[in-house]
């Protein structure tokens, strides 16, 4: 089993990085494979809404999140980490997340996401933290995703990376986060081998507020 660790900062080795890797080390303790995935300095660009996603199986525009979606597709849960630009998530990571998940939807039909289980990881300095928490999972909550928890909401503080190792709540938060990841993979693969049915699935409905 393999979990995707999903770097978010502009910083490959900065205080998100630095939480990852302590739900990392759980997860490796407990026989759960990871890898991290820095989304890079590189500005990336917005969905554009144009919909070629739905005729080429991917993001019409090949970059990282292309890169991120193949391998998406081999792993068996993710935690994404951002920090917090302006109360909310950082604009790349933003536009990474929308045009990810949207191809994702749209072009793949959901293979790289569907009940594989999700975390979001949040570092600030100082606040911004709960808003950015929601706003990440509600990504996970579209798609189907388990939504993984721990014993508080899945943030970290601090300035610099050893701040960071300081906030001993928040360390503590993240392996307890990692415990829970493990055993909710865990659980999946019991049932698989137990012969569990996955949900029935119909096709979807769309509307609007108009019709």
């Amino acid at each position: 089993m393999k979990v995707l660790l999903v770097n978010g900062s502009p910083n490959e080795k900065g205080c998100t990085y630095t939480a990852l890797q302590e739900v990392g080390r759980t997860l490796e303790g407990l026989g759960i494979e990871t890898e991290t995935f820095w989304i890079g300095k590189k500005p990336i660009g917005g969905c554009i809404a144009c919909h070629k996603c739905r005729d080429i199986g991917r993001c019409v525009f090949n970059d990282v999140v292309n890169e991120f979606r193949a391998k998406a597709l081999t792993a068996d849960g993710f935690v994404f980490g951002s920090p917090v630009h302006y109360a909310a998530l950082a604009g790349n990571m933003t536009s990474f997340m929308d045009r990810v998940f949207y191809s994702e939807a749209n072009g793949n039909g959901n293979k790289a996401f569907y009940l594989k289980p999700a975390a979001a990881v949040i570092s600030a300095r100082r606040a911004g933290t709960t808003v950015s928490f929601d706003q990440m999972n509600k990504y996970f909550t579209i798609q189907e995703m388990p939504v993984i928890s721990s014993r508080y909401w899945n943030e970290v503080h601090g300035a610099v990376p050893e701040e960071v190792l300081q906030d001993k709540e928040g360390m503590y938060t993240m392996r307890v986060l990692g415990r829970n990841m493990a055993y909710f993979l865990r659980c999946q693969e019991a049932a698989r081998q137990a012969g569990v049915a996955l949900p029935e699935q119909e096709a979807p409905i769309f509307t609007n507020f108009i019709r």
